[in-house]
């Protein structure tokens, strides 16, 4: 007789996919503490974090998951951060999953519920990874088309979203609905009522020890928790909950796909970025709810280790920032003007995605999709 669902979740241990000597190679000089801070500074929330401490002890190469739905053009967000925290995990000794949810966003009706469209869409996305310097050398990083994988294995696939369905009462379900960029209060189709099923299943069909995405994931990934208590489930998949950045005008909370002055595009050019800058909200004086200094704290100084303002020597001269807490102190009290802060933060910014700009003006490939994209 088969297992259930539940139990072949349940049956899922500590133990590396791949126990060979390489899978941990890059990782034998580092402490598990090491490890620990390095993996630890990619979240703004962990859940729990003595569990990821005891599981980088056991496990050399730690199974991290995160998923996209393939909708339109790449923001800065999910292009650099992204970008930056998957080599934080690699650095660490992970293999990082990214679940390319086409399915996902048909079901989401994105693109039109075009599958076609949708997958052209997650070609260009990999391509923007690939030119923004996300490490795919060494087999650490593996894209996992959705469409692909639950057909090939949905024998494994469509009896656990069954049994986490058959275990959460449509209020639960409906909780989750943020996932999708919808509200609780939304007229949700069945579709989307099917949607946190399974997502929440795709955390156990990877086999993933981490859930790696933003702070809007939240809930299904607790949903996934709560699922391992219902099959007394001892090794529950880790949440690390990434900052969401907002958006550069002010009162927007996230930025917005459907609004382009709202965010920096991979792909737009140098004096976009600059126009975007110029008009994004930046209050003297103020460090809550600026969204330039959020794009400096997690995308400049990530990148750079650095921050560097050029500016007249009578309102100060050139200042290289080594820390984000040196540059809101000058911010506060006043040293550092918007008007100086924002022409070194698109530099900076224009710097990152030059080499993104040069690649789909140059490579043929990703030209075509480009233009497929925007269409």
């Amino acid at each position: 007789m088969e297992n259930s669902p539940a139990k072949e979740v349940e049956s899922l241990s500590l133990k590396s996919e791949d126990e060979s000597p390489s899978s941990n190679s890059s990782t034998t000089e580092m402490s598990v503490e090491e490890r620990f801070r390095i993996v630890r500074s990619v979240g703004e929330e962990c859940i729990q974090e003595e569990e990821l401490l005891n599981l980088l002890a056991k496990k050399p190469q730690p199974i991290c998951y995160d998923g996209f739905e393939p909708s339109g053009r790449m923001h800065i967000a999910q292009g650099v951060m992204k970008t930056i925290n998957v080599n934080k995990l690699t650095s660490a000794g992970c293999k990082v999953k990214i679940w390319i949810a086409d399915w996902f966003a048909q079901l989401n009706n994105k693109m039109g519920g075009d599958l076609g469209r949708i997958q052209i869409v997650g070609r260009y996305l990999i391509e923007i990874w690939k030119a923004a310097g996300m490490n795919l050398e060494g087999g650490q990083v593996e894209f996992v088309w959705s469409s692909e994988e639950i057909n090939s294995r949905a024998h494994e696939y469509w009896p656990l979203v069954m049994d986490i369905a058959r275990r959460n009462k449509l209020p639960r379900i409906i909780r989750c609905s943020q996932i999708m960029g919808r509200s609780e209060q939304d007229d949700l189709t069945a579709a989307q009522i099917f949607y946190p099923c399974m997502q929440c299943a795709d955390i156990f069909f990877l086999k993933a020890d981490i859930c790696q995405l933003g702070m809007d994931q939240r809930k299904v990934n607790v949903l996934a928790r709560e699922y391992c208590d219902d099959i007394k489930r001892k090794n529950k998949p880790i949440i690390l909950s990434h900052h969401m950045l907002p958006g550069l005008l002010q009162g927007q909370e996230k930025m917005s796909k459907s609004d382009s002055s709202s965010a920096i595009f991979m792909e737009d050019e140098e004096a976009e970025v600059n126009l975007k800058i110029k008009k994004a909200y930046c209050p003297p004086n103020i460090v809550d709810g600026n969204p330039c200094l959020e794009y400096i704290k997690y995308i400049v100084f990530p990148w750079f280790n650095e921050f560097k303002v050029e500016r007249k020597a009578e309102n100060g001269g050139e200042k290289i920032f080594t820390s984000f807490e040196e540059l809101i102190g000058d911010y506060e009290k006043g040293d550092l003007h918007p008007a100086d802060l924002k022409p070194a933060l698109s530099k900076a910014l224009n710097r990152i995605l030059q080499p993104v700009r040069d690649h789909f003006k140059n490579d043929e490939n990703a030209k075509s999709l480009l233009k497929r994209v925007k269409v």
